[in-house]
């Protein structure tokens, strides 16, 4: 697979082309950022850890019915994936209180939900994400009601496979954001990443926070807790 000319650069990932126009190799950089933008830093190691955890985790979810974006892993941080139309809503699941659901409703965070939450947001970097319902989605035609509801089907099903996985791993699954994508053929699949940037991971018997929110909140050993969720999901 030849890599190509440069796509695309995002804050936590570079997009190049290869010589088949429906595959993509993305890059995972050790960039990291925070508050829209506003928090910049780096994170040594971040981009292995992102990469080889998503493409486990990707596997892992295929297997369990959820289609993806994921090809095949080229090295330590690059992968090819399937190139996709990203679908502008970033999904976000929820299972216990916590970041801008607990500011944003006046409670504290580790409040377990009886049933998880779901909610969406528009990826549109000018008006900062703002929070969006399905009706807006479908107004502003960002997706379709059936594309919208399949969302929903898949998002839910992640929450539900990779909540027992960590548990398992005693790593309680407290939120996480995903991304879909259409393929060439207009499938919808799972796309982006599944890592401690995108999730928040808390230890199931001490409440240690493995995420990114260490960064975001000045905590310290961002690099130790990226390295113990990379440990306990690969045994590395």
């Amino acid at each position: 697979m030849e890599k190509r000319e440069q796509l695309y650069e995002g804050k936590a990932k570079k997009v190049f082309a290869t010589d088949d126009e429906t595959l993509v190799i993305v890059s995972y950089k050790d960039d990291a950022t925070a508050f829209d933008g506003l928090k910049k830093g780096t994170i040594a190691g971040k981009g292995v850890v992102n990469n080889r955890m998503t493409n486990m985790l990707m596997q892992l979810l295929e297997k369990r019915g959820v289609p993806t974006h994921f090809v095949k892993e080229l090295s330590e941080r690059e992968t090819l994936v399937k190139k996709v139309h990203i679908v502008p809503l970033e999904v976000i699941i929820r299972n216990v209180s916590a970041g801008s659901f607990a500011k944003r409703y006046g409670v504290e965070e580790g409040i377990p939900f009886d049933e998880p939450t779901i909610e969406f947001s528009y990826k549109n970097d000018d008006l900062h994400d703002p929070l969006i319902n399905s009706y807006h989605a479908i107004a502003l035609h960002l997706a379709t009601k059936e594309e919208i509801e399949l969302i929903k089907k898949y998002a839910f099903k992640v929450n539900e496979v990779l909540k027992e996985y960590f548990l398992a791993l005693n790593v309680k699954l407290i939120d996480f954001k995903l991304e879909f994508g259409k393929t060439a053929e207009g499938d919808l699949v799972l796309a982006d990443e599944i890592s401690p940037d995108t999730c928040r991971f808390w230890d199931a018997r001490t409440g240690e926070k493995l995420d990114k929110d260490r960064f975001r909140r000045d905590l310290g050993g961002v690099e130790d807790a990226y390295k113990e969720i990379f440990h306990r999901v690969t045994g590395e």
